[in-house]
């Protein structure tokens, strides 16, 4: 009998220790810092119909030198404001320093809500925005291609159904998430329709008795933040119109997160 309290005892131990706090989150995202100061452009030309929103589109010609990386920059945004810091009150490293500095950044875990170990103190800059604008062509090379957007392990995910009940969970999780201040990485599709397949990072968010509303950053759009709503009524995800897509219902689920996403 002894040996067997003691077991249960050493379990609870063990189960005590497996909860332990969460580390503390990163501070506030800050759209007009912690976002990249250009945007991921489109490959396609789109014509948004304004009393409809229906969409028809063409290729651009040339084609855009920087695009097709929607996935890449909703990651990096997260992974500068999890685990870099900037010291604008110290001198700007050299170009090689900085490149290596920004390649640490995006080598820690993608995955990552939370910061951990020792941030990359990046000295010179103030914070994402700025160095992206004075550095463009640094984090264009360092952020790699459009195969990270296209082979994200979280792609499979789209092909299958996605019932209401399992969309209302998914806002209510997403909701959970930046409440503890965290920053999810949505995918957003309307497959098997191919007029939508983003992917944007949200950094916070209102309920109203309407819906629950999603402030995000959109890697298409860097001069201002976009609002993704859950409709409670409709019981679905709602995408703004912007000037690549007309708006209204899409499906949505977190992606950059565990191991099978």
């Amino acid at each position: 009998m002894s040996r067997l309290l003691a077991i249960v005892a050493a379990c609870a131990v063990w189960g005590c220790a497996n909860h332990a706090p969460l580390p503390p989150a990163a501070p506030p995202f800050r759209f007009a810092n912690d976002t990249f100061a250009f945007s991921n452009e489109t490959v396609w030309e789109y014509n948004i119909d304004d009393a409809t929103g229906h969409a028809t589109w063409h290729r651009r010609d040339p084609p855009p030198p920087f695009s097709l990386r929607c996935g890449n920059m909703a990651r990096a945004a997260r992974q500068f404001h999890v685990h870099a810091r900037f010291a604008p009150d110290q001198s700007p490293p050299d170009d090689a320093t900085l490149e290596r500095l920004v390649r640490d950044v995006l080598a820690r875990d993608a995955r990552a809500t939370r910061p951990s170990g020792e941030p990359v103190v990046i000295p010179g800059y103030a914070d994402l925005r700025q160095l992206s604008a004075a550095h463009r062509a640094l984090f264009e090379r360092a952020l790699g291609g459009a195969l990270l957007s296209h082979l994200q392990r979280g792609n499979w995910r789209m092909i299958f159904p996605f019932p209401a009940a399992g969309q209302r969970r998914e806002a209510d999780q997403l909701a959970d998430a930046l409440r503890r201040g965290e920053t999810p990485i949505l995918h957003v599709v309307r497959f098997p329709a191919l007029t939508l397949n983003h992917m944007i990072l949200l950094f916070d968010v209102t309920e109203t008795p309407e819906d629950i509303r999603f402030d995000a950053y959109d890697p298409n759009d860097a001069s201002a933040p976009i609002v993704v709503r859950w409709d409670r009524g409709g019981r679905t995800f709602v995408f703004p119109r912007t000037p690549y897509f007309g708006g209204g219902p899409v499906k949505a689920y977190g992606i950059y997160d565990g191991l099978l996403l």
